[in-house]
């Protein structure tokens, strides 16, 4: 599988070949993989797009990470220094894995170093590699009836592996570090595997699975006034908490001062330039004779520019590849009743729509908790009948932001008394409760056949210093052992194709969708008002998702208040503001948890509901793709977004829309970068007969359009026949 370069004079002749094409577009040309030199003294990670590069000799490092940007394929290196290939702390002692000393400076790294470094004193040497393709981190049976595109899982690409052994105290310690390199655009990963071959326990206090030496992002004497990072992406599966910004979801993720570089321009040498990887505690696990233990998995991407729109679409792409399960974007309605006749009558009027998923939602009485048969049993038939109609239905369960008693709630380690979590009080999910109630979520599953869990307050990454909870010793594994709780039931949960709502960052372990980003004391002011801060949460949303990972909110019935400005209910009172919602929704691609008793009242808006919901299936493909952001929503003039994909049948779809109480004329300039359109483009307005339109040679479109009153349009772009 590997492909072996019959001579290397130098690092300098590992190239990648220059291919000119934008992988936004198309992402064809770059496929992984792996090159080095006879004697794999030097190793090669690579797609065409990013490139990550290994000595062996003396022992195993990483000395260039480097991306090849466009336009003109111009390399651009990420690394300025070479760096052990992990940390950990074994029994009290720190152990590093690979990594070279001797180095004379740690601005830049010249391969003409490498014959005079040596390894660094005490650490596993590098032993071996091999190559092969990517592998599954998880089952997942994909719902492909929620998927306008095809579902690749695994995704493409290739895993260099990499194995590292101790010797003296450390012998039998063997160290196995696995690179991944993706097809199609600039993606890495990593993540370390320990094997106990010692003949006795190791207590696995701390692990850090990446360290790279990083090129700064600026170069400023004093400190400067905001904190600027390189421009990397880098998130891992330890992720737990709620997504308020970048520092709290990426807990496992640390920028620090490089203590090395002495050198740096800042005087305080405190630039944030030393890039880790590490669980954001512990993880403090006995590793038994015989056993293994698996670090958490970290994703690298590098921006290619400092473009917003560019680094949107990267990020959603990210997504795709590797969580495709954020893809399912099944249209679903927040039932408010789970009385089992309510519930009867909300399916019903759900599969007479055309809608694809029932949620019982919060507050309706469903207890996903619950052994009692005679429940479970009732549930089941609601299940069967839900499916009976081609429906997916489920529930809401509450974890983390409640409490549930003393003995079970989490232990302040500052205090030692309950308190002190991310929500307050909030129970230890490795504590006996905890454990009983994984196992019965996992069972209400089991016994109804249902297929959608919507966790709220998911284990937010709270630690835990009881020493009395059953399924931890204390503080040091309590963040490790809840997190593995969780993505134990998450992964299951997958496996056997149940769909995950989850408003925590839980991607990367299974989850498909999180809060668009919204603000629920929103849904209490007036309809109006509704409409223009639902385009604004959208577009500012799908700077960090793409448009099938965040869902919104419809309250069809009272929501924290607001009384009969807020609410849609009498659903066909208010028709025309229930269509402009559904516009709003479906033509960004974004599902809103549409919260009521029922979907429609009459048959008029029965007729509206289903017309619309109609042209979202029959466009879903178009709908469900990239979102570039054309206005942003604030109600003095127009706004709206433009959906691209070059590899549809349609490649473009634009939504307009008008706030104002009159029509307004306007030319709107539409960018074709990302449609892969040039020249002439069949466009479509609003279902009149398509037109040929010619771009201009610098890729943009100008069209002259009327948009209605209180209203909006839609553009089709497609290449002309």
């Amino acid at each position: 599988m590997r492909t072996v370069l019959s001579a290397l004079s130098s690092l300098l002749a590992l190239q990648v070949s220059a291919v000119a094409q934008d992988w936004l577009v198309d992402p064809t040309p770059y496929v992984a993989n792996v090159v080095s030199s006879a004697d794999e003294a030097r190793i090669v990670l690579q797609n065409g797009l990013v490139r990550r590069v290994f000595t062996t000799q003396p022992t195993g490092a990483t000395i260039a990470l480097d991306l090849f940007d466009l336009p003109g394929q111009t390399q651009r290196s990420l690394l300025r220094t070479v760096k052990p290939e992990a940390r950990l702390v074994i029994d009290g002692e720190t152990v590093w894995v690979g990594g070279v000393q001797g180095l004379p400076l740690y601005n830049y790294f010249e391969p003409e170093w490498i014959p005079r470094l040596q390894p660094l004193e005490g650490s596993l040497r590098w032993t071996a590699s091999s190559v092969e393709p990517l592998s599954a981190r998880f089952a997942w049976s994909p719902r492909l009836e929620w998927m306008s595109r095809p579902a690749v899982w695994p995704p493409k690409g290739v895993m260099l592996t990499m194995t590292y052994a101790g010797a003296g105290r450390w012998q039998g310690v063997r160290v196995v570090v696995e690179h991944e390199c993706y097809d199609g655009l600039p993606l890495l990963a990593k993540r370390v595997i320990l094997h106990n071959e010692t003949g006795r326990d190791l207590r696995v206090q701390q692990c850090v699975s990446e360290i790279l030496g990083v090129v700064e992002a600026e170069t400023d004497v004093e400190p400067p006034q905001r904190v600027r990072y390189p421009q990397l992406h880098v998130e891992s599966d330890a992720a737990a908490l709620i997504r308020p910004n970048e520092t709290l979801r990426q807990a496992s993720v640390r920028w620090l001062p490089d203590p090395d570089y002495t050198t740096q321009v800042n005087y305080a040498v405190q630039a944030p330039c030393l890039l880790e990887s590490a669980a954001p505690f512990g993880p403090d696990v006995v590793v038994a004779a015989g056993q293994s233990f698996e670090s958490h998995r970290t994703w690298i991407l590098p921006f290619d520019t400092e473009d917003t729109q560019r680094r949107a679409l990267t990020l959603a792409r990210f997504y795709r590849t590797v969580a495709p399960w954020t893809q399912e974007n099944p249209l679903l309605f927040h039932a408010a009743s789970s009385e089992p006749s309510r519930l009867r009558a909300a399916l019903d009027q759900a599969g007479d729509a055309g809608f694809e998923m029932v949620i019982m939602t919060f507050g309706s009485g469903a207890n996903l908790e619950s052994r009692d048969p005679a429940y479970l049993a009732t549930m089941k038939t609601m299940a069967d009948y839900a499916h009976q109609r081609g429906l997916a239905v489920g529930g809401y369960s509450l974890l983390a932001s409640r409490s549930v008693s003393p003995e079970t709630d989490v232990i302040d380690p500052a205090t030692l008394r309950p308190g002190g979590a991310y929500f307050g009080n909030s129970p230890c999910l490795a504590s006996a409760w905890g454990r009983d109630y994984l196992a019965a979520v996992r069972g209400f599953f089991e016994a109804t056949g249902m297929d959608v869990l919507e966790h709220d307050g998911s284990y937010p990454g709270d630690v835990c210093a009881s020493t009395t909870h059953a399924g931890h010793r204390g503080l040091g594994d309590s963040y490790w052992r809840q997190r593995a709780g969780l993505i134990d039931l998450y992964r299951w949960a997958r496996g056997r194709g149940i769909y995950l709502n989850v408003p925590d960052w839980h991607f990367l372990n299974g989850s498909s969708k999180a809060a668009m980003g919204y603000r629920e004391t929103n849904w209490s002011l007036p309809r109006e008002h509704q409409e223009i801060i639902e385009r604004q949460n959208i577009a500012d949303g799908v700077r960090t998702k793409s448009v099938t990972m965040g869902w919104m909110f419809v309250p069809l019935m009272e929501y924290h208040g607001g009384g009969a400005a807020a609410t849609i209910e009498p659903l066909h009172e208010h028709r025309d503001h229930y269509r402009m919602r559904l516009r709003n929704l479906l033509g960004a691609g974004v599902q809103a948890c549409w919260r009521g008793p029922r979907l429609y009242d009459t048959p008029e808006t029965r007729e509206m509901l289903v017309r619309e919901l109609t042209w979202f299936k029959a466009n879903r493909r178009i709908l469900e793709s990239d979102l570039v952001l054309l206005r942003r929503a604030d109600g003095a003039d127009w706004d709206g977004w433009l959906h691209v994909d070059p590899a549809g049948d349609t490649q473009g779809l634009a939504m307009l829309y008008n706030p104002r109480p009159v029509n307004v004329t306007r030319q709107v300039r539409l960018p074709l970068r990302y449609t892969g359109l040039q020249g002439r483009v069949q466009v479509e307005v609003e279902g009149q007969r398509a037109q040929i339109v010619a771009a201009s040679a610098d890729g943009w479109l100008e069209l002259q359009l009327e948009l209605p009153a209180r209203g909006s349009l839609w553009v089709k772009l497609a290449r002309a026949p």
